[in-house]
């Protein structure tokens, strides 16, 4: 013990003569700094637009006021995949000759590219058109058809205006005449038309609305007619159905990519077929029933055509229209015969 505190001391007596001998040990050490606190990034804003899209009720920068333009969009199996549905506002689908349906679309808020490939025309296509006061862009058309168009001011018909057209060589006729909107407008300034419009009115619901009722309806199954079938599957990420033809994905030719739907419309009305050629007629002024699917739910719904629209109503006087979500629509139309559950399934 005695050895121990000897040896302390004299190391304790040793480290204070070095203190004293070193010439840093009294002097004040330099205040160290402070941490830099980083700064704290404020959340980014979302953009605000001061205009909305009349037909989709999404944000735009510029007010939309010109006329939409109505293109009959061929969809037999050798025009598929087609150019532009991915950027129509409204598209609407209906039976045209034995099991082919067509496809209305209506552009307004996007460009396309191009446009096609374009196809004949029929009265219901006109009677929808002109409810959207669009330019009827088509090739040919039926006998009515052409007889209501005699001498019209809002119709582009390629057989007597072929400069506003092309025809791809990928493809064989009747599958291959296409157009686009720079060509169209060209046509309209030519033909001095009306080029500004007053759109009639759709509800639009919040953009961040959650659909809370309804149905589970993460996929619809669309049997307009016994040869012919179509699908959506719900995608919870994108909040948007991707569209299947004949179970196979349906894409657009232009971009490559799967179309995708916002809200879905199937509503059944009286087809009644004409000739030897499978033309019809087909009731587009309602009223009827159908189903408006969004966000993977489904909800019954009354139909009718109003102020030159079909809308989605909840009670059958036709007096509480059901508001869309901000984004393209789809309305597919299909017999009333057999009965709507025959031609639609979802779960």
């Amino acid at each position: 013990m005695t050895h121990f505190w000897k040896y302390a001391v004299v190391v304790v007596t040793a480290s204070a003569l070095l203190a004293s001998c070193n010439p840093f040990a009294n002097k004040e050490q330099p205040p160290q700094p402070n941490p830099v606190t980083p700064p704290v990034s404020e959340p980014l804003q979302e953009k605000t637009f001061p205009y909305t899209a009349p037909l989709t009720g999404v944000g735009v920068d510029e007010r939309i006021d010109h006329r939409p333009v109505m293109v009959m969009v061929n969809n037999h199996p050798k025009a598929r995949p087609q150019s532009g549905l991915d950027k129509a506002d409204i598209v609407y689908e209906v039976l045209s000759e034995g099991e082919v349906t067509r496809f209305l679309a209506i552009f307004h808020s996007q460009t396309p590219k191009t446009i096609g490939p374009v196809r004949s025309i029929r009265p219901y296509f006109i009677k929808l058109g002109r409810g959207l006061d669009s330019i009827l862009v088509h090739v040919g058309g039926s006998p009515d058809a052409l007889t209501i168009l005699k001498g019209a001011d809002d119709d582009i018909n390629e057989i007597s205006n072929s400069t506003y057209f092309w025809r791809e060589k990928f493809r064989s006729a009747p599958h291959n005449v296409y157009t686009d909107l720079s060509h169209i407008e060209k046509a309209m300034q030519t033909k001095n038309m009306r080029l500004t419009s007053d759109l009639p009115f759709f509800p639009f619901l919040p953009k961040d609305t959650k659909i809370e009722q309804g149905q589970p309806a993460a996929e619809i199954k669309v049997k307009p007619h016994p040869q012919y079938s179509l699908s959506y599957k719900y995608d919870a990420d994108k909040g948007k159905y991707l569209r299947f033809t004949q179970g196979e994905v349906h894409k657009d030719l232009t971009s490559d990519k799967q179309l995708e739907i916002t809200n879905v419309l199937v509503i059944s009305t009286k087809h009644k077929v004409l000739d030897n050629e499978g033309r019809r007629e087909v009731d587009v002024n309602g009223p009827g029933e159908g189903y408006l699917f969004q966000q993977g739910k489904a909800k019954p719904i009354k139909w009718a055509r109003k102020d030159g629209v079909i809308r989605a109503f909840e009670d059958a006087t036709l007096t509480q229209e059901i508001p869309l979500l901000p984004g393209n629509t789809w309305v597919n139309i299909v017999p009333n015969t057999p009965s709507l559950d025959q031609h639609l399934s979802f779960q």
